[in-house]
C-alpha cells in the first residue's frame, strides 16, 4: 500500500515547493491538496466538522500554481487536487490548467474532483447548488472531450459551448486520471461513468471500500483503484484498508510552518513505512 499525504496549502505554512521536494525525500507517493477560492463571511453551509472553520479554509493557495511549484522541484511524486471543485470553475479554462500542469510535471497529474459543501460559495461562483451534481456530470464529460480531441464541443443543459480548439494536450492519455471524491449513490454512479480512481474519505469503512469494488466490477469496472483521502494514523485503521485492498492511502498532513512541518512529515513517514 502507497501512501501520500493529503493537506492545505496556505500562505501562513510551508512553501508547496519546499514540501514537494520533503515529501519525495521521504517515500511518499503522492500530494493532494485541497480547494477552496474564498469563504463567504455570511456562509449558509455549516463546516462539515462541526464548529468553527479553521483559518486554513480561507487561505488556501490556488491548487494550480501550488502543484506547479512542487512539481518543480520534484519527479516522482503525483501532484492532485483534493478536491477541486469543479462545480465552482470554468470547465475550459480548468481544462487548460490541467493540462498545462500535466505537461509541465512530465504527465503526474491526479485530478481529484467532488461537488463541494459550501453553498453560499458555490452561489458566488453562479453555481447553483441543486444542480452542482448534474453540473459536474457535464463538465466531465465536457472536459474529456476536450482533452481528447482535435476539436472538442459540447452541448448540455449547464455545459454548452460550440467546437473550440484547446492545447496543450494532456501528457497522460487518454487524459490524467479522474479520482472521484464522495461515497454517495450519486458520486459512485459517477464513479462507474466518468472516473478513473476513487477517493473516499477516511471515514469509509473497509466493509463499504470492499461493497463499492464489488459492485463495480458488476459494472465492468473491476480496474479502478482506490484512494483514501485524509487518514489518521490509527493502526487499527490502516490495517483496515490495506486488508480491504486499498491501493494508497494519504495521510493527513496540519498546516503549519516550515520547521514544525518537516518533523511532522518525520513522523508519519515512520507511520508510512510500517504499513508498506
Amino acid at each position: 500500500m502507497r501512501f501520500g499525504i493529503a493537506t492545505f496549502i496556505t500562505d501562513e505554512g510551508i512553501r508547496p515547493d519546499v514540501l514537494g521536494r520533503a515529501l519525495e525525500e521521504r517515500g511518499f507517493s503522492s500530494l493532494f491538496i485541497a480547494e477552496h477560492s474564498h469563504i463567504p463571511v455570511s456562509r449558509e453551509s455549516p463546516y462539515p466538522g462541526g464548529g468553527e472553520l479553521p483559518r486554513k479554509y480561507y487561505r488556501t493557495l490556488d491548487p494550480f500554481v501550488a502543484l506547479t511549484a512542487a512539481g518543480t522541484v520534484t519527479s516522482r511524486l503525483l501532484l492532485g487536487t483534493g478536491i477541486a471543485l469543479l462545480p465552482q470553475r470554468d470547465v475550459i479554462h480548468t481544462a487548460k490548467q490541467v493540462a498545462s500542469l500535466d505537461v509541465v510535471s512530465g504527465g503526474r497529474v491526479a485530478f481529484g474532483v467532488g461537488v463541494g459543501w459550501n453553498r453560499e460559495e458555490m452561489r458566488n461562483h453562479g453555481t447553483d447548488p441543486a444542480t452542482r451534481g448534474a453540473l459536474m456530470d457535464e463538465q466531465l464529460a465536457a472536459l474529456q472531450q476536450i482533452w481528447t480531441g482535435e476539436q472538442a464541443e459540447y452541448h448540455g443543459e449547464h455545459v454548452d459551448f460550440d467546437p473550440i480548439h484547446l492545447w496543450p494536450k494532456p501528457v497522460q492519455k487518454p487524459y490524467p486520471p479522474i479520482y472521484i471524491g464522495g461515497e454517495s449513490p450519486a458520486a459512485l454512479r459517477r464513479l462507474a461513468t466518468y472516473g478513473d480512481a476513487w477517493l473516499p474519505r477516511v471515514r469509509t469503512p473497509p466493509t463499504e471500500i470492499k461493497r463499492v469494488r464489488s459492485w463495480l466490477a458488476e459494472q465492468g469496472r473491476d480496474e479502478v483503484p482506490f484512494t483514501v483521502f485524509g487518514a489518521d494514523t490509527d493502526e487499527g485503521r490502516l490495517a483496515g484498508f490495506a486488508e480491504a485492498g486499498v491501493e494508497e492511502v494519504t495521510l493527513t498532513l496540519d498546516t503549519l510552518p516550515e520547521d514544525d512541518t518537516l518533523r511532522s512529515l518525520d513522523a508519519l513517514a515512520a507511520v508510512a513505512a510500517a504499513h508498506r
